[in-house]
């Protein structure tokens, strides 16, 4: 690791002023990629601003409408929650699912959508629920936050402070999880709104992404079998030494349907 300057930040707009004077300092939320990149000598941040002490940045608040996710709310917070899984329950399921006990308890979810790891959990939950990414300067829609590869519509001097997923008639997350980190090889978020469905997959391409064939498919019926014949083109998908391009295009529809599966349960 190298050196680097810790400062707590006080309040947004005390973190503003450090990353928006200094191109190379940081953001620390949970710090489950961050730490493990600067471990590993793959970043090198001259200052690393932590987020944890900031107050109003964390908790979550549900109504019938929506649900409104402070940006330092840790996964395991989520996942344990009343009002999410009352709410929205598909949404307790996939923070559940991220990781081990020590990231769920120490990685957030703005942390996990700012930093827009292709195989993040919380980007196909974002996307498949339509949410809006609250920031300090403005609104985003989920549908245009995710650009690519770990890049996003932040800009450099934009924090997010919350995130708000709208209540879908029904919805449910299924993934084909890497056994050792439990990432998603593939993972595919379904969410009903009765006048309309979302589909969005993770793990499978440089961000997430949504498929708007099985989106009309779902609409006109919601059944497993209504995607069970979709086929998915395997260009422009990841290829590695977990899972060749072919595989994961192969996966979106197996999970798909699963996860329409278990929406409708």
């Amino acid at each position: 690791m190298y050196s680097f300057n810790y400062q707590k930040a006080k309040s947004v707009d005390d973190a503003v002023k450090v990353i928006a004077k200094n191109a190379e300092a940081k953001l620390l939320a949970g710090g489950q990629s961050l730490i493990a990149a600067m471990k590993l000598r793959l970043a090198k941040p001259s200052d690393l601003v932590d987020l944890g002490t900031v107050k109003g940045l964390s908790g979550i608040k549900a109504d019938s409408k929506a649900v409104t996710i402070g940006a330092m709310t840790r996964h395991a917070e989520v996942a344990a929650s009343a009002a999410v899984k009352k709410a929205i329950p598909a949404l307790a399921s996939l923070a559940g699912g991220i990781g081990d006990r020590m990231v769920r308890n120490m990685g957030t979810i703005g942390g996990s959508l700012a930093n827009n790891d292709p195989a993040a959990d919380y980007p196909a939950g974002a996307l498949g629920l339509g949410a809006t990414i609250v920031t300090n300067k403005r609104k985003i829609a989920a549908d245009d936050f995710f650009k690519g590869f770990y890049e996003t519509a932040l800009g450099k001097s934009e924090i997010i402070t919350q995130v708000s997923f709208p209540v879908p008639r029904r919805a449910a997350y299924m993934k084909f999880k890497n056994p050792a980190s439990r990432y998603a090889i593939v993972g595919v978020f379904v969410a009903d709104f009765g006048s309309s469905v979302r589909v969005a997959v993770t793990g499978a391409g440089a961000c997430a992404f949504r498929v708007a064939q099985m989106e009309k498919a779902l609409a006109a019926k919601f059944a497993p079998e209504s995607v069970a014949d979709i086929k998915i083109p395997e260009k422009g998908l990841n290829s590695d030494l977990h899972a060749k391009a072919d595989y994961r295009a192969h996966l979106i529809t197996v999970m798909a349907k699963r996860a329409v599966e278990a929406a409708m349960k």
